[in-house]
């Protein structure tokens, strides 16, 4: 594995005509790419990528330096300023989580070292995604995803392209494969070899887990799983409280940061005990990067919501770019003898008709469950936060009360 050559000279960037709203929804979705791209390369040592978050990060910096010019054109008189105001915010908070993801993604190309136990324990908390570059005899090599179907066949989900330069976030049914795109892969491990030797014409080989051998290692790598999953919390819920403008989910995410400050005191707390006895102290150096790093995402998610916390006004921008968004974000709580109470939730999945994923419950008396292990029987009074289409969301909430 060779060294990482260092950051890239930043390009000049000059003001071109861009709506807002469709610059802030490329930020959104590639602040949200960028942190499961940032994880996936650790858990997987890939070099490969890595460098795709380092792509994508100096994508996010042009993205918030135009955003910024277009906002300064924008704000034609003090109302509008005051209500364009929090969007700064949410420019800073993924401009910040970007930052973190390339920090994450640098622990693989700088070399920095991690306990193997470490990509152990991600393997069980990060949903599997793989990266693969479009074979000229590929299959599915000039055919589009409608055409493919792979979600259908197989349920792993294309959700980014790269050709070239550019970033195809989000692609759609009438999006077409061409060789040496490079597609970003997401599904169930079982699927994920049988896809990826069909896009690339070469095998897929995952690592076996590899189990702590230092128990205060166990608990250091415990903290970052659980400081990872609140800090992706905080940031959905982010988002979900500037397109609601709701303050209860501005709340949540800053209870889930001084949640995520504590673990973290704790985690330094532990790996400092594991190094004592650790063969090799110096591959911790890598946990320590990966703290800090999801502490600052979790951070930018209480940025994001600055203007929801101060009663500003959101433009009407904001709601438009998060709710042209891909998946939207929703609270409900389980009402006393609705259709889902005693509902059943298998890894993050209830075992109802409606198409939605459950990213946590907070349960009166016994906190979060986060996650996307989250296995549970709904009961009246839980509080749920479910990531899915309008439609299902809609319909999700009609069955919960």
């Amino acid at each position: 594995m060779g060294r990482f050559e260092g950051r890239r000279t930043p390009e000049t960037v000059e003001y071109e005509p861009a709506s807002v709203k469709d610059l802030l929804v490329e930020m959104k979705d590639t602040a949200e790419l960028l942190i499961d791209l940032s994880y996936s390369a650790v858990l997987h040592q890939s070099t490969d990528v890595a460098h795709e978050v380092l792509e994508l990060e100096h994508k996010m910096d042009v993205l918030q330096m135009r955003a910024r010019m277009s906002l300064m054109l924008a704000a034609r008189n003090p109302n509008e300023a005051e209500q364009l105001a929090p969007v700064l915010g949410v420019i800073a908070g993924a401009d910040k989580i970007s930052d973190a993801a390339g920090d994450i993604a640098k622990i693989v190309l700088e070399e920095i070292g991690l306990p193997d136990a470490m990509r152990g324990a991600l393997s069980e908390a990060v949903e599997l995604l793989v990266r693969g570059t479009i074979a000229e005899g590929s299959p599915y090599a000039g055919r589009t995803l409608q055409d493919i179907d792979l979600e259908s066949e197989t349920g792993v989900r294309i959700i980014a392209i790269r050709r070239s330069d550019d970033w195809i976030l989000n692609p759609g049914p009438t999006t077409t494969l061409c060789p040496d795109d490079v597609a970003i892969f997401r599904g169930p491990e079982a699927s994920i070899p049988d896809v990826h030797e069909a896009a690339t014409d070469e095998p897929y080989v995952a690592e076996d887990p590899v189990e702590p051998d230092v128990s205060d290692l166990e608990r250091a790598v415990d903290s970052i799983v659980l400081m990872k999953n609140l800090s992706e919390l905080g940031v959905d819920l982010a988002y979900g409280s500037v397109l609601f403008d709701a303050e209860e989910l501005a709340e949540e995410v800053s209870n889930l940061e001084v949640e995520v400050d504590a673990l973290q005191s704790r985690f330094e707390a532990w790996t400092l005990r594991a190094a004592r006895d650790a063969s090799d102290p110096v591959a911790l150096r890598g946990l320590i990067h990966l703290g800090v790093a999801t502490e600052v995402i979790s951070d930018a998610a209480v940025e994001i919501t600055e203007g929801v916390l101060r009663d500003l006004e959101v433009h009407p921008v904001v709601e438009l770019a998060v709710k042209e968004s891909d998946e939207i974000i929703t609270r409900t709580t389980i009402e006393p003898d609705s259709d889902l109470e005693g509902a059943v939730i298998r890894e993050g999945v209830p075992e109802t008709d409606i198409s939605t994923s459950v990213l946590a419950v907070r349960r009166p008396g016994e906190g979060w469950l986060v996650g996307p292990d989250i296995d549970t029987t709904l009961r009246a009074g839980d509080v749920l936060i479910t990531k899915g289409t309008r439609t299902s969301a809609a319909e999700f909430s009609d069955r919960a009360a």
